[in-house]
């Protein structure tokens, strides 16, 4: 297994998995916690991806002693923080590239700004 995205483990297999019952997992979706992908005969399908979520709210919950509103608090913030990382990623190749193709210019005689403007690379942060 390759992908961590790809979905994989039907809920009952999850559930052994976790030592969960398999009405939590169906909870942790009904909150909004953890979203497993669906067939067309819509039985939940959970990703290596979604089972990591899945621990994180056992552990945030058992652990940790953090209720579920809590949770979907600290998930939301990893979601969004994750989300900004990767704009901060795509920032700063299209930096990069910029400066090369600066670079490029320079050494041919033209003069062009060191940054691009990115405003089209980035989206709105959604606080709440």
């Amino acid at each position: 297994m390759t992908d961590k995205g790809k979905p994989v483990y039907m809920i009952g297999v999850v559930a052994e998995m976790l030592k969960l019952h398999p009405q939590t997992l169906r909870m942790y979706e009904k909150k909004g916690l953890i979203r497993p992908s669906r067939t067309e005969g819509r039985t939940r399908l959970y990703s290596a991806e979604d089972v990591e979520d899945i621990g994180r709210v056992i552990r945030l919950a058992r652990d940790l002693g953090v209720n579920l509103a809590g949770i979907e608090i600290i998930l939301k913030m990893r979601r969004r923080m994750l989300d900004m990382q990767h704009q901060i990623e795509d920032l700063t190749s299209h930096v990069r590239s910029g400066m090369d193709d600066t670079r490029d210019a320079a050494s041919r005689g033209r003069s062009e700004a060191l940054v691009r403007a990115a405003s089209n690379h980035l989206k709105p942060v959604d606080l709440f």
